[in-house]
């Protein structure tokens, strides 16, 4: 090869350098979301299972799973995230998830511990998909999840 073509070539990666390095920051922010939304499906799994809120922190300070006030005086969480989802109480979705450690966390099993604790096969199904979407969304739910689920 000449050098003129050898200039040409470096001319030309050149040129293309700036549409690479663009092409190589899309590529890393998509993978970047991919991994979010991995991480979300997995602690929604591990919600399902009754193992959410093991990682959450608690302690002193911290409101109770009993709706009592916390050791700082202050109200315990309230607002539209902790009403019911189609009458599932997030106590009686802790206490489902709970439950299911007697089965080795079998997953498959939460629509039957859910129905011997009262509440409907189509309510189960309903309540745990938007109890898990309130935990990833709020943390102030899935600390609470938390606690009543060391509760019961």
């Amino acid at each position: 090869m000449g050098i003129f073509k050898q200039i040409k070539d470096m001319k030309d990666m050149v040129n293309a350098a700036p549409g690479l390095v663009e092409q190589a920051q899309q590529m890393g922010a998509q993978a970047q979301q991919m991994a979010a939304a991995q991480r979300a499906a997995a602690q929604a799994q591990m919600g399902q299972m009754g193992q959410f809120g093991a990682a959450a922190p608690g302690g002193f300070g911290q409101q109770n799973g009993f709706g009592q006030q916390n050791g700082f005086g202050q109200p315990a969480p309230a607002g539209p995230d902790f009403e019911p989802i189609d009458g599932v109480s997030l106590e009686q979705f802790a206490a489902v998830g709970k439950a299911v450690a007697a089965y080795n966390y079998d997953g498959t099993r939460l629509p039957e511990i859910a129905a011997s604790k009262g509440i409907p096969a189509a309510a189960w199904e309903s309540a745990a998909r938007g109890w898990n979407e309130r935990m990833l969304a709020n943390p102030a739910v899935a600390q609470r999840y938390n606690q009543l689920y060391r509760a019961s």
